[in-house]
Formats: structure tokens, sequence, C-alpha cells
């Protein structure tokens, strides 16, 4: 009988030594960033979308690099302070890396970094956990989506997800009013699967431009504030 991967023993070393090179591999990589292009521009990103992204890399991949990762790497591959930074202000950068952020690399100007992806918008269904953009509410009765009437085979799903409905006659109705989410709040699975099921878009994914490098006189410059808490956001590992 063949052995089961589950089963299989990982040495703590070997996982030690493989973290180690990736994140050797990291700073490398940024490093040789920093030589290969003359400015760099650390953005914020909301509501991640990996298609999307991986659109701009594409579109950009003749003029720029992106690189995200564990923040913490990041700085110490740019350099914390001025006595260990990679190049003048550069530790002004890292200081900035925190929350969801990345680093674009690139031979474009200031203006055509902005720009690009300050132009990158698109909004999409929110996934659990994320914050609900506004209150959504059902009335009882029949229920529909921009469709049309709800087909009833939904009707067990709209169950399952904590919706009081019933089936009357092939119809999906819902049995009394129902806030299925309000501002503010972090969306479980059930509510994110609900506003799924009704078409309600919450989540916009976008890229803000925070700060930025340029070699031509180690010149450093603020672009934005980050907006909203970077402790609660991570730091990216």
């Amino acid at each position: 009988m063949p052995k089961s991967k589950r089963n299989k023993v990982v040495s703590l070393t070997k996982a030690k030594k493989k973290d180690r090179q990736w994140k050797e591999g990291l700073i490398t990589q940024v490093r040789n960033c920093a030589e290969e292009f003359p400015s760099v521009c650390l953005f914020r990103y909301h509501n991640m979308r990996n298609e999307l992204f991986k659109d701009l890399r594409e579109q950009l991949k003749d003029s720029s690099r992106f690189i995200m990762g564990s923040n913490k790497v990041l700085q110490v591959a740019l350099g914390k302070t001025p006595a260990d930074e990679l190049r003048t202000n550069l530790s002004l950068l890292a200081a900035k890396l925190a929350g969801q952020v990345g680093l674009l690399f690139t031979r474009m100007s200031k203006d055509e970094v902005v720009a690009a992806l300050e132009e990158v918008r698109e909004e999409d269904f929110a996934r659990a956990g994320s914050a609900a953009g506004q209150e959504f509410r059902l009335a009882a009765g029949p229920l529909s989506n921009a469709a049309g009437p709800l087909p009833h085979t939904l009707e067990p799903t709209l169950r399952k997800h904590g919706l009081p409905t019933k089936l009357n006659r092939g119809v999906v109705e819902l049995l009394a009013d129902h806030v299925v989410c309000r501002a503010g709040e972090a969306l479980d699975p059930n509510q994110a699967a609900l506003l799924r099921v009704f078409g309600v878009k919450m989540a916009t994914f976008r890229l803000t431009p925070l700060a930025w490098w340029s070699s031509a006189g180690d010149v450093f410059e603020e672009l934005n504030e980050y907006d909203g808490n970077p402790e609660e956001d991570g730091d990216g590992g």
C-alpha cells in the first residue's frame, strides 16, 4: 500500500533552509532591481485580484517590475537606516512598508506611474472577511436578482446561507424581511455568498501610489497617506 503524502515528515531544518533561501532570493531581487531601474514607487493595494494584477504586470513589463512579499524582508533589502540603506533616502521608503503594499521599480516617469496605477479600478464581489461597503436588505416575498426571479433550485442554498425561505409553487419566497449585512461589518462566508447570488458588488480592486524615490538626486517624496490601518491589514508576512 503506497504511503500517504499527508504523513510525510518534513525536516524543520529543511523548512528553515527553504525559508531562508526565499528571503535571500527576495532581497537579491530587490537589490538587482534597484540597480537596474532608476525609480521605485511604493503602492497600496485594495481588494487584490490576482488576474487583474497579472494583466497590469504584463502591460508594464517592458518598463517596470513589481515586487511584493514580506514587508520586513523588503525593508532589509532597501535598508532600514541611513547607515545600511542601499541608496541614499531608500530607508525613508522602507519605513513606509506596512500593510498591504508593494514596490514598483520602473523606468517610467512619476506622472506616468501615478496615472497607470490610479487607472486600475475594477468592481467585484466582496470576499469573506472584508468589510461591507453598504447595508443590503431583502424584503419578504418573491426573490429575484438582476437576471430575474431566482430559480427554484437555489432555494436550498439560500436556506443553507441563513435566509428564511420556502418554495411556493416553484417561486422562491423570503418569509420575513432580512438584513444580509450592515455597512462596515466584516462579512462572513454566508453573507459573501448571498451578496454574490443577488449580484451585489461591494469590493473595488484599486492601487494607490504612496511614495516615490528617484535615483536622480536620490529624491524621496510622499504621494499619498495610507488609508486604513496598516497593522490591521497585516505587514505582508
